[in-house]
Order: structure tokens, then C-alpha cells, then sequence
């Protein structure tokens, strides 16, 4: 049976985890106020960008396009090339099976694609440190990003946007793949694997979606070229949103996490309290029937 000194030394290591779980739950809290908000002022901005490339795209025919710059991003290139991931993970631990979840996925769409060659763009320690430990793929991390949550900015998205926008350019890569959780809400996040590259699919699908008539516009410069300037910026705005959503997410998981690791830390020094003052109770009264034991063969 553990003694007196060994519950209370269990007690008070118990309360002291407490203390920085719930210390880490409100830090959470607090900050991720700060990520609802950044995504919610950021995404009118996204959402009118994909407007505006989509209603470009529909002005515009093959032949505006052929030979510029606009037109490696939307061109579907041939099948079996090389591909592109693109992982964003959390810098730290302690948040639930958000990374766990993450990683799975990513997992999953390596073995789907083994024998392929792989780009990969790394963000957050978790996915970076996952990614340089498999062996046996045909894989190479080209770029990684870390230290940025959770104060993401747009100067992380441009890098990356950068780096994505590099490699595509310099190497024959077939599509550009995302995964990335999604903030749903305080309780849920969604792991989300979305197509970044080539842009036809789903700029085509907004433009037709979109319903406006060719000639509503007039273009200076010449249409192509202000597409191809406009596209990088997309690219970045997209990527940044991608970002947010992940900080947020992240923040909510931990939160949950910390809450669940503070109420099971709670219920233990109950559990473990009861336990000391059974412990204590067994004591006196071993302690009272030595006394009188004692007493009785004094007085016999």
C-alpha cells in the first residue's frame, strides 16, 4: 500500500499539471478570438478575389492565353508526372488528435500515390519532422516553414506562395495538392484535401457558376497580362486563408484538449484525496487497536 507521503507527493505533482493545463486552456481561449477574427476579416477578401480571377478567366479565350504566364497555372499538365504536397501541421503538441489526424491523411495520399515523385512543402515542425522520417518514398521536402503559429501572417503565405509558384514553374509537377484541417467550430475541425494546381477546374466551375456575360468589361492592359499579375496574388490570398483556418483549428483542438487534461486532472486529486484519507483512516485505526491490544495485555 503507498503511504502517506507517496499520495500527497502524487497530489501535489497532479495540481501542478492542472495548473499549466488550465493555464494553457485559456490561453487558447484568448487567442483564439484573435484567429475567428482574422479569418472572418480575411475571407471577403479571398472570396471577391476568386470572383475576379473567375470573371477574367471567362473573358478570356485560348488563344489570349497561349504562351503566357497565366497559362502554365491553368494548363492540365500530363498525367504521371511529378506532384506536389503541401502539409500544414502545428509547431507544437497537445492538442488532441489534430496532428494525428493530419498526419494520417497525409499518409494515406503518399500510399495512394506511391511510386510518384514527391515535392513536398512543409508547415509546422510536426508535419516537417513526419515527412523527413519516411523512408522508402521517392520524396524530397523542398521547402519548410515553421515558427509561425500561431501568429500567422500574409508574409508566411507569400513565402510559401512563392515557393509553390517556384517549384511549378522550374519542374514538370502535375497538380499541386493542399491538407490542411479546416475550423469548423470551437468542437470540430475538418481535414481538408483540396487541388491548389492547375487553377482550370475550379476557376472554370466559379466563371460558369458565376453567369456573367463576356464584354462587361474594358481591359488595360491587355487581359492576359493583368490575369497573370493578378494570379500570384490569388495563389497567396488562397494560401493565407488556408493558414488561418489551420491556426484556428488548432487552437480549438488544444483548447478542447487542455479542458478534457484539466477535468481528468481534477477527478484524479479526488480520486487520489479519497484514497490518502482511507489510507489515513486505516492507519489510526491499526494505530487504536495496537493501543489497546496494548493496554489489554498490560492489564491482564
Amino acid at each position: 500500500m503507498a503511504s502517506l507521503r507517496d499520495i500527497r507527493k502524487h497530489i501535489s505533482s497532479v495540481k501542478s499539471i492542472k495548473q499549466i493545463t488550465y493555464a494553457m486552456k485559456m490561453v487558447a481561449a484568448a487567442r483564439i478570438k484573435r484567429a475567428q477574427s482574422s479569418i472572418l476579416a480575411s475571407r471577403p477578401f479571398a472570396v471577391e478575389m476568386d470572383r475576379l480571377i473567375a470573371d477574367l478567366y471567362s473573358e478570356l479565350g485560348e488563344q489570349d492565353l497561349e504562351g503566357t504566364q497565366a497559362s502554365a497555372l491553368f494548363s492540365e499538365r500530363p498525367a504521371g508526372g511529378p506532384l506536389c504536397l503541401v502539409l500544414v501541421t502545428a509547431d507544437k503538441g497537445l492538442c488532441g488528435s489534430f496532428n494525428t489526424n493530419l498526419l494520417k491523411a497525409a499518409a494515406a495520399w503518399l500510399k495512394e500515390n506511391r511510386g510518384r515523385k514527391i515535392y513536398a512543402l512543409a508547415v509546422g515542425r510536426k508535419g516537417r519532422d513526419f515527412l523527413k522520417r519516411l523512408k522508402g518514398l521517392d520524396m524530397e521536402v523542398v521547402h519548410e516553414l515553421v515558427g509561425v503559429f500561431p501568429k500567422a501572417g500574409y508574409v508566411h503565405a507569400q513565402l510559401l506562395a512563392d515557393a509553390v509558384l517556384k517549384l511549378y514553374g522550374e519542374q514538370p509537377v502535375e497538380s499541386v495538392t493542399l491538407i490542411y484541417n479546416e475550423f469548423k467550430s470551437l468542437l470540430a475541425q475538418r481535414i481538408v484535401t483540396d487541388r491548389l494546381l492547375p487553377l482550370k477546374m475550379h476557376i472554370a466551375q466559379d466563371a460558369s457558376a458565376g453567369g456573367r456575360k463576356p464584354g462587361d468589361f474594358i481591359f488595360e492592359p491587355v487581359k492576359a497580362e493583368l490575369l497573370g499579375a493578378l494570379l500570384p496574388r490569388h495563389i497567396g490570398a488562397q494560401l493565407y486563408r488556408m493558414l488561418l483556418e489551420s491556426q484556428a483549428a488548432e487552437l480549438a483542438a488544444r483548447m478542447s484538449a487542455m479542458e478534457a487534461a484539466s477535468k481528468n486532472a481534477s477527478e484524479l486529486i479526488e480520486d487520489l484525496t479519497l484514497k490518502m484519507n482511507k489510507t489515513r483512516q486505516t492507519m489510526i485505526t491499526t494505530e487504536l487497536n495496537e493501543i489497546v491490544s496494548g493496554s489489554e495485555a498490560l492489564g491482564g
